[in-house]
């Protein structure tokens, strides 16, 4: 037996696991009650690695498609396929014939968080496709414009806060999100044990809602709404207090001009919250010594998503709470993120391209995938012709699935680096995989930049492979690419340590004969604030406590003032729209989406053990609904939209408000063409089916998932 400490890559919160082997075999994976940050905490999908580390449907040779078939091949072979095609499509279409879509697990993975940034630039597309124009773009457009980088996202200071307002947002459930935060259970219990108090706005009694002090069911895709209208109590009953900000905000007297119409009194009726609750609500937030506001996905992914998440800030910045020790504040990583040297970069803009179908714009050098399927049907010059996705189910994830699905088999070529045959890779020419989890060496670049306490764990590989490392596929790619594909990979790995040593301010031999994302990381460990080293991480293999978050104003500030901007005009310009909701009548049934613990999205529905118990697919109705509308608990009902219509089994629940109902994202398994056994067995239906692709966040392009209006009916 021999056991492996390591940083589960899995979801954000970055727990640390205890993994033990009979010789290649996992025979147990608990948590490392040693790890500095999550003290042995582990959820089903950490237990879930050794599932996945053995999953028998994970791929673990390349594939390509001849005569409409999937054959194994060699490396050698693949890459021969992937020169001659893609090749052909650069040389005689230009780069943006090639799109690229990267998916949400490639965040978790340090050589693609890494290496894939070297591939895509070498590429040199304006379709840069990512999940995050599904779920969080609004909260990058939003920050970037308030404090000049969109990666200066603020987190709650859940250890310290002694009053946390959440929106939109089940931490139980999710683990955090733009909030890296193992056992968030346990932090949101010591919040009550000290004295707090945790409010909750969001359509669904969820976990986290059952835990809170107070549970506000808010009608889904107004929470814009409800957010000015706690501004706007703020500035009338004189509770405005900046505090240590006062001297770095601009546009404070912008602010309360277009809160002005936003009166609890206007709100209350589209939030559904009585005005009486929302001045009670914001007159707490104003009283409470240390608070937090804290809104993600069902703020994010609605109509109003960038002003939502701009107004979230406001709020901490009005009642004095960014920046302060118990408020929210910006972690300090310590491989030198790139909001850790403010003032060496241009400020923050979007837009600076746009799509060539839609006119879309740019934000956060991405643009929205809800266009994708019209950049590759769109005939003429500029018309995507090949997709290459990088751990990334765009079919089930993107809005109007169903339209992807064809987009994507009219492409000319498809190239998918991933470990599964799925709903997306079935349309691939030739597929790579990479090493599972357990494989490769692991060091969270993105995930510490939003934790709520500042920490730095590496992880080696557990085991060894046969398999290339997903970097020396990536170099491998970008040489290709570069019209160099014989390039030696040394010498191209050489290049990119190089350019990393040079932006982290240091000389590259310090990192010795270190190669790939272990000689990357030792080199901005080097050049950031702490003075660590590779060695010192692989000296502690429980982790180093970098201790809590520190206020960072003004060092934090990028904006071209030096000041955060308050009302940045590419914000404000949307609150005219948002006013005219006000006038507008509430569509009588919406849909938002949920998610369980033991689901991260499409791709973790393959192992056995988290697809078991309540993790199922189903839509939510409330008692008054169902029996409205005559649907009957485990029967099938139709769920129709403008864009489309499933059937999907009706689950009776109090949990949910009357007017909405809810259905899980990520499932619509086991179409011709998957080997995903697991998967294709609890298959659950599509509910991006019903996303319209056209109704979007108008600032950032993000696809509206939450607050469609939709039609229930039995089936017949």
């Amino acid at each position: 037996m021999t056991t492996a400490n390591v940083t589960c890559p899995l979801c954000e919160a970055c727990c640390g696991l205890e993994v033990t082997f009979d010789g290649p075999v996992v025979t147990s994976v608990r948590g490392d009650t040693d790890d500095v940050f999550s003290k042995g905490y582990v959820c089903p999908k950490g237990a879930s690695l050794g599932a996945l580390h053995h999953d028998r449907d994970r791929l673990r040779t390349p594939l390509v498609k001849r005569d409409g078939e999937f054959v194994e091949v060699t490396w050698d072979e693949a890459f021969a396929e992937i020169e001659a095609r893609l090749r052909a499509i650069l040389d005689e279409h230009g780069r943006d014939a090639v799109a690229v879509y990267a998916g949400n697990p490639g965040v978790h993975n340090t050589a693609l968080a890494l290496y894939g940034r070297v591939f895509y630039k070498a590429l040199g597309t304006r379709n840069f496709y990512t999940a995050g124009s599904v779920d969080q773009l609004p909260k990058h457009f939003s920050c970037g414009y308030l404090f000049g980088d969109p990666l200066s996202i603020p987190v709650p200071d859940l250890d310290r806060t002694g009053h946390l307002l959440l929106l939109g947002a089940n931490p139980l459930v999710s683990n955090g999100s733009l909030m890296t935060a193992p056992d968030t259970r346990g932090r949101l219990k010591a919040i009550r044990a000290r004295g707090g108090r945790i409010v909750v706005v969001d359509p669904k009694r969820t976990r986290t809602a059952e835990l809170a002090d107070e549970h506000h069911p808010i009608r889904p895709g107004t929470d814009a709404l409800l957010l000015f209208a706690l501004v706007n109590v703020l500035f009338a009953e004189n509770r405005v207090a900046l505090g240590q900000l006062a001297d770095h905000v601009n546009g404070l007297d912008e602010v309360r001009e277009l809160a002005r119409p936003f009166t609890p009194e206007a709100v209350e009726g589209h939030t559904g919250i009585a005005a009486a609750e929302i001045r009670r609500m914001g007159l707490d937030l104003a009283d409470a010594e240390r608070a937090a506001v804290y809104g993600r996905i069902g703020t994010t992914t609605q109509a109003f998503g960038t002003v939502a998440s701009w107004l979230v800030d406001v709020l901490n910045v009005l009642t004095g709470n960014l920046d302060r020790p118990g408020g929210v504040l910006f972690p300090l990583a310590a491989a030198g993120q790139p909001n850790s040297a403010p003032g060496k970069r241009r400020p923050f803009a979007a837009g600076r391209w746009r799509t060539r179908v839609r006119g879309l714009p740019e934000v956060f050098g991405e643009v929205p995938v809800a266009t994708l399927a019209d950049e590759i049907l769109t005939p003429g010059d500029g018309r995507v012709r090949a997709l290459v996705t990088v751990s990334g189910n765009p079919a089930l994830s993107a809005p109007n699935g169903e339209r992807l699905a064809d987009a994507l088999g009219r492409l000319d070529f498809q190239l998918s680096l991933d470990v599964y045959l799925n709903e997306t890779t079935r349309h691939a020419d030739v597929i790579l995989p990479g090493p599972s989890p357990l494989e490769r060496p692991h060091y969270d670049v993105a995930l510490y930049q939003l934790a709520v306490r500042n920490v730095a764990n590496w992880t080696p590989a557990a085991v060894g492979t046969e398999l290339p490392q997903e970097w020396e596929t990536l170099l491998r790619l970008t040489a290709i690419v570069t019209g160099q594909p014989t390039a030696e990979l040394s010498a191209l790995d050489d290049f990119v340590a190089a350019e990393v040593a040079r932006r982290s301010g240091v000389d590259s031999a310090l990192a010795g004969d270190r190669t790939g994302p272990a000689r990357l990381i030792d080199l901005m460990l080097r050049g950031g604030p702490y003075e660590l080293t590779l060695a010192d991480l692989e000296a502690t293999p429980h982790g180093v406590d970098l201790g809590p978050l520190r206020p960072r104003v003004p060092e934090i500030l990028n904006t071209a003032s030096g000041r955060i901007e308050l009302a940045p005009e590419p914000i404000t310009a949307d609150v005219p729209r948002l006013a005219a909701e006000l006038g507008a009548a509430p569509s009588p049934l919406v849909l938002i989406g949920r998610r369980h613990l033991s689901s991260n999205n499409s791709w973790m529905h393959n192992l056995e053990p988290l697809v078991r118990g309540s993790n199922t697919c189903t839509v939510q109705v409330h008692p008054e609904d169902a029996r409205r509308l005559g649907l009957t608990d485990g029967a099938l009902a139709n769920v129709g939209s403008a864009a489309g219509k499933i059937a999907v089994p009706v689950e009776v629940t109090e949990t949910i408000r009357p007017g909405v109902v809810s259905i899980p994202h990520g499932w619509g398994h086991g179409g011709d063409g998957t080997r995903t056994r697991v998967a294709a067995e609890h298959a659950g239906v599509n509910t991006n089916l019903l996303t319209d692709e056209t109704r979007l966040d108008a600032l950032s392009g993000t696809a509206v998932l939450n607050g469609i209006p939709v039609e229930v009916s039995p089936v017949r």
